[in-house]
């Protein structure tokens, strides 16, 4: 159980979450292929391509490797795509597709630290134009998420300006924590994977959901609850007459530079070299 409702002379606090198999049962980037292929943005190829990386995701995640080609084949994919076409093809399609797979629990959580007083902020390596709409779905506060660079005709370039990824997403915590007033050691954080370990670490109170067997091995180490969700639901099945309070999402990692996710690669390689030596 979380604690009471925050004492406002306090300094502020957050719960910050990853999104893929901690919110909600899937990859989300993943999840839209079949629209995007609908829509006419990837052949019946790529589609297939994107629907047996979603069964390696759920059937035991993606490692560093295995994500760094995925981020290099979903960033060339994307080469030429409208924005505007992608924004319109998510919100036709969100309530399809993502609200069927957000977890039961985390719906909860999130409820229970807005009433707590704590913002509630999604930190997710999927792209914005994904990421944005899903955050606003869930109430969320704020968003933190990949972006990609997007040309003068409106069209992605295929080059990626911000990877929420690793060291990056802790980077994105701690400069929220100094624009907004959260004290870090009152907030939360919970994730799937080991990749997020610098994020948990940067706050006081981290959680491991459905975590992978890194993240499962560091939490039991070190005394972190290990929490397992397992049921999907629709939002409007949950709570009958359910609907969700407007509240803006910011992407809030914009002064995190290339360099910080160049960081993030290194620093996850390097770990990789001490594990297995």
């Amino acid at each position: 159980m979380l604690r009471g409702v925050e004492n406002h002379s306090l300094p502020r606090a957050a719960a910050f979450f990853d999104l893929d198999k901690t919110v909600i049962a899937k990859s989300s980037t993943l999840t839209f292929s079949k629209s995007f292929y609908q829509g006419g943005l990837i052949n019946r190829r790529a589609a297939l391509r994107t629907a047996y990386a979603q069964f390696v995701f759920l059937a035991g995640g993606l490692d560093h490797d295995q994500m760094e080609r995925m981020r290099q084949y979903l960033s060339g994919m994307c080469r030429g795509w409208n924005v505007r076409q992608v924004k319109e093809i998510v919100a036709e399609t969100l309530h399809d597709l993502i609200d069927p797979i957000i977890y039961d629990e985390a719906a909860s959580l999130i409820e229970e630290h807005h009433t707590a007083g704590r913002d509630v902020v999604i930190v997710s390596t999927s792209g914005a134009e994904v990421v944005e709409p899903i955050g606003e779905l869930l109430g969320a506060d704020r968003v933190v998420a990949t972006r990609m660079v997007v040309g003068d005709d409106g069209c992605f370039t295929g080059e990626v300006e911000y990877y929420a990824y690793g060291p990056t997403k802790a980077e994105a915590v701690r400069e929220l924590a100094v624009s907004e007033g959260y004290d870090l050691d009152r907030c939360y954080a919970y994730s799937d994977s080991a990749t997020d370990l610098p994020m948990l670490q940067a706050v006081g109170h981290p959680h491991a959901v459905n975590p992978d067997r890194a993240l499962r091995r560091e939490a039991v180490a070190r005394g972190w609850p290990v929490l397992e969700f397992a049921r999907p639901v629709r939002l409007k099945q949950r709570l009958p007459g359910f609907s969700v309070p407007p509240r803006p999402a910011l992407v809030a990692a914009a002064a995190v530079g290339a360099a910080a996710a160049t960081a993030g690669l290194v620093w996850y390689a390097s770990r990789r070299r001490s594990t297995t030596s």
